[in-house]
């Protein structure tokens, strides 16, 4: 799979999105050198504590940022899945280890990208580092955001909020169109998510079914009806700063 590919198709979309890139910009990520690696569904892409010499961008599928318990090895949290264009670990860059894990989420494939090029880029190239520090921004608004969603909704509307989210966030790199979208999470990585048991998300999901918000078959969505969604989850996708205007 060629480098222009897989830095084109996402990330520069996750990119122009959100502002201009010159010429110039996009030769240098055109000629990003990356390595291809594909893993299946809960296998580890990043493991906590280590010390990453590359950062991994999200190509097809999906990952999940895992976080073990401390004296609980059977269970942990997750606080962040990343789509496709998402440069999963950026911090990595100036970080001496990682505090959690990076886990696929279904099966995916990501391009790795040596920290040498992406300090070349901070070295020589001063509105991509403005865009990569964007990138780091937006990962973190994201994570206030679910903490918001979990201090302020309950059980359906907390489901609806993600389920909205990822959709958007599909929707603007041209993953997912027409309100449909892959998922592929077992509603055990959704309990991880939100913070429920299993029974609780199970009964979210049919409650949402019900009220003929959506469909789920399998890792199959469709959101049925798009608006009633979003009041239910109060979704306000200002967060994702998703406006494009110059960094």
């Amino acid at each position: 799979m060629g480098n222009e590919l897989a830095i084109t198709e996402y990330f520069v979309r996750y990119l122009q999105r959100r502002d201009s890139l010159s010429t110039k910009d996009l030769e240098r990520l055109r000629t990003l050198k990356t390595e291809h690696a594909s893993y299946a569904p809960g296998e580890v892409i990043v493991p906590a504590g280590s010390s990453p010499d590359r950062s991994c961008m999200m190509l097809r599928g999906l990952s999940a940022r895992s976080h073990p318990l401390v004296g609980r090895p059977d269970d942990r949290v997750i606080t962040a899945l990343h789509v496709p264009g998402d440069f999963v670990d950026l911090h990595a860059l100036v970080m001496a280890k990682l505090d959690h894990s990076i886990i696929a989420v279904g099966p995916a494939e990501v391009e790795f990208v040596d920290h040498t090029e992406l300090t070349e880029i901070t070295e020589n190239f001063p509105h991509l580092t403005r865009l990569l520090w964007m990138a780091t921004v937006l990962d973190a608004a994201i994570h206030r955001q679910w903490l918001v969603a979990a201090a302020s909704l309950r059980s359906s509307a907390h489901l609806a909020h993600l389920l909205c989210e990822i959709y958007t966030r599909l929707n603007a790199v041209g993953a997912a169109s027409e309100h449909q979208f892959h998922l592929p999470l077992l509603q055990r990585e959704l309990a991880d998510i939100l913070g429920y048991s299993p029974i609780h998300v199970n009964r979210a999901v049919r409650d949402l079914r019900d009220r003929g918000l959506i469909r789920w078959l399998g890792a199959e969505i469709t959101i049925t009806d798009w608006k009633g969604l979003t009041l239910l989850a109060r979704f306000d996708p200002s967060y994702l700063d998703l406006e494009r205007s110059r960094r």
